[in-house]
């Protein structure tokens, strides 16, 4: 049996990806300088974006879907009267208008790409079509047509117009929302054609800006003897969203066997005002023994069900 290379980290490194990076190479890069065993991200921020792109180290993995379940906050420059086949700067020039839109037409716009919508993403995407990539496809020339998919944007607002040519917009929404195609399509709901030139992430679930660590700065603790481990928050950080339910000893025991059990107290939920009675079936809570998460359960049937013990 090959043994694992590296040191066996828990816990979630919150970086702000810079520009020119992808996703990829930033992990590659934060498995290097901690020389850890396995790290994932949660949700691919393109090469041009910047901003928070959460990185999860050994059993931090297992709680990734429900990071990228979390609600994404986007800031992203929208350039008008230019189109791109990648849909950003990054792209080749594929066609050219002289329609600029007022700031009353963008607003007029912007509720109709808001709420639950239909959404085609662009063709430079990790999509997969017939078992290949969107955008290997793309760029052997060969484009896939891609089929419109429902798109959640909570909140889609203009935030600052820098000049006619350009304009700053401000993003809430779930998960798998393509910031290149609404941009896209809010150009062309206004009569031309436009492509982002600059996009940040502010928010994937309860990671935020303010706590995100350039990679220069990482690379600073790499030559000290600074604990780079230190660095890291808690697994159980990325579940903070999720309401919380107390076990007893027993029934932590029970459902890290893999049974569900029978919760019919009333007792409170941690960060919550809810009672347990009030959580129906389907609902996905954190179940917490003592001081500890234990794991992630779903309620079926009146009963806790364990989905993921961590």
């Amino acid at each position: 049996m090959r043994c694992k290379r590296g040191i066996p980290l828990n816990g979630w490194l919150i970086v702000d990806k810079p520009s020119g990076m992808t996703s990829t190479q930033v992990v590659r890069y934060a498995r290097r300088v901690f020389n850890a065993q396995k790290v994932g991200h949660a949700g691919t921020l393109d090469p041009l974006a910047t901003g928070v792109l959460p990185l999860a180290f050994g059993t931090a993995t297992k709680t990734i879907p429900y990071v990228m379940d979390g609600t994404k906050i986007y800031q992203f420059t929208l350039r008008f009267g230019e189109s791109r086949d990648s849909d950003d700067a990054d792209g080749a020039l594929t066609g050219c208008s002289d329609v600029r839109p007022t700031n009353d037409q963008i607003q007029k716009v912007l509720p109709s790409l808001t709420g639950d919508i239909m959404q085609t993403p662009p063709v430079f995407s990790a999509l997969k079509v017939g078992g290949e990539r969107s955008y290997h496809m793309a760029r052997e020339g060969r484009a896939p047509k891609l089929s419109p998919r429902l798109a959640r944007v909570k909140r889609f607002e203009l935030t600052q117009r820098l000049n006619t040519d350009t304009a700053i917009f401000e993003v809430e929404s779930g998960k798998g929302v393509y910031m290149r195609a609404l941009a896209r399509d809010l150009a062309l709901a206004c009569g031309t054609v436009g492509h982002i030139v600059a996009l940040r992430r502010l928010r994937v679930g309860p990671f935020t800006e303010n706590r995100a660590l350039l990679l220069d700065k990482l690379s600073l603790k790499e030559d000290t003897s600074f604990g780079l481990s230190d660095l890291l928050r808690s697994v159980e950080a990325a579940l903070v969203d999720i309401p919380a339910v107390f076990l007893t000893r027993e029934e932590a025991l029970s459902v890290c066997q893999g049974r569900s059990v029978a919760l019919i107290r009333t007792e409170s939920l941690s960060d919550s005002s809810c009672l347990l009675s009030t959580l129906g079936d389907d609902r996905v809570v954190r179940m917490i023994e003592g001081e500890c998460v234990i794991g992630i359960g779903r309620f079926v049937d009146g009963r806790l069900q364990p989905i993921r013990i961590l």
